[in-house]
């Protein structure tokens, strides 16, 4: 997967900075994975949000129209090889159908939305090893009848 070359230069300024994710959130008053997917290029901002962001970044005003500009989304058409992204891959591969079929089952049939939706991160101390906690929350989308 490459990189584009403003979320490695927001990427650099950032660490620069000495700034986290959830530092930005602070600042932006959005949530930190929301502000990622921005720096990532798979959101666009306000051009408000843009100015926030570059602004604590400390980045010249030319990267706020960017930011604000409709991206182009998703890992592209091959298998992830970063060995996090493909764990989520691995989940969807093994998990995928009897997530599908629970969800089918509780609510009928639809899709959970990408675009009415929240991603939250949170940090599980465990004495047997730290836990993620990924929670994704989508709107249900009944397929129409016609």
């Amino acid at each position: 997967m490459s990189i584009p070359e403003i979320t490695q230069k927001l990427l650099a300024s950032k660490k620069e900075k000495g700034l986290s994710f959830a530092d930005l959130e602070k600042i932006l008053g959005r949530d930190e994975v929301w502000i990622a997917a921005v720096i990532y290029r798979q959101a666009s901002a306000s051009p408000q949000e843009a100015k926030l962001l570059v602004e604590a970044l400390g980045l010249d005003a030319n990267y706020i129209e960017e930011l604000t500009q409709y991206p182009i989304k998703g890992l592209g058409p091959v298998v992830p090889t970063d060995p996090l992204i493909y764990r989520f891959y691995e989940i969807m591969q093994v998990y995928g159908m009897p997530l599908k079929a629970v969800i089918h089952e509780k609510f009928g049939d639809g899709i959970m939305s990408a675009i009415d939706f929240t991603l939250d991160v949170e940090k599980e101390e465990d004495p047997k090893g730290d836990r993620i906690k990924v929670i994704m929350s989508g709107k249900f989308l009944p397929y129409k009848k016609w």
